[in-house]
């Protein structure tokens, strides 16, 4: 697997962070709507999965493969730029600033907006026949994940907000140890594996992820899911960014640094 020790792979992330908020407004857009638009085709397969076969643990089993695709290809997620950039402003790396580490996060987040946009669009048209028909089985299934997730959280007020931000944090304490995991092998084998396993977790455990959602709603919305776009932004996309924003740099960019690249060296006992 060619193992590299956390001290390694936490440089690896900053010089990645910082590598980000250096790059230009369209490699920037371009690289975040592929990301975006692979992650949608990976959430529409694992949701097919789950309800051809009746096996959501299947769906879930699977859905990583969207996930090692885009960041094998070097694609960025709004999830990962949450983890890294702010460890290059922490690191004060040159021309590092706060501004730039939002210009990124904005690029980001359009991109892949856009990118599972298009997908939605695409997959309506397919589970649609072209809108000529009623959804089938898994459009149907699609709308009904856009109600519950919406709608069921409003039903609980407060308490219904502050599960879904928890589920977002959880969610990117997953999907960023995942970022990480890309990091840890200098082989593709050993990416994939790193990668793979946080992902499945996070897919099954019905964690809330900001791209993957920026598919499934406005797909249900497409399909005629019983809830609105304004449900959505508010019982859900804008929860879930500020849960994976905390989740991802809290639990994993943060916690790593301080450990592993701000730890004093050890001296040895008298």
């Amino acid at each position: 697997m060619a193992y590299v020790v956390p001290s390694e792979f936490v440089s690896r992330m900053v010089d990645a962070g910082a590598s980000k908020i250096h790059m230009s407004t369209r490699d920037t857009l371009i690289r975040a709507y592929m990301a975006g638009a692979i992650l949608a085709l990976a959430a529409a397969f694992a949701v097919s999965v789950s309800v051809q076969t009746g096996n959501p643990l299947l769906g879930a089993v699977l859905f990583p493969v969207g996930f090692c695709m885009l960041y094998l290809l070097g694609f960025d997620l709004l999830t990962g730029v949450f983890t890294l950039t702010p460890l290059a402003l922490i690191d004060r790396r040159p021309g590092v600033t706060l501004r730039g580490v939002l210009r990124n996060w904005a690029l980001v987040f359009a991109g892949n907006f856009a990118g599972a946009l298009t997908v939605a669009l695409l997959m309506a048209i397919v589970f649609t026949f072209g809108f000529a028909t009623e959804p089938n089985p898994v459009g149907q299934k699609l709308g009904a994940i856009g109600e519950s997730r919406t709608l069921g959280y409003a039903g609980f007020g407060a308490a219904g907000m502050l599960t879904l931000f928890v589920r977002g944090v959880l969610c990117n304490w997953m999907v960023s140890t995942g970022v990480v995991g890309a990091m840890m092998s200098s082989t593709v084998s050993g990416k994939v594996i790193a990668m793979w396993m946080p992902i499945m977790v996070f897919f099954y455990m019905g964690f809330e992820h900001s791209v993957v959602n920026m598919f499934l709603f406005p797909t249900g919305l497409m399909l005629g899911g019983g809830f609105s776009l304004l449900d959505y932004l508010v019982w859900n996309e804008i929860p879930t960014v500020a849960g994976n924003l905390v989740g991802g740099l809290s639990f994993v960019g943060l916690s790593l640094y301080a450990t592993h690249r701000r730890t004093p060296p050890r001296h040895a006992e008298a």
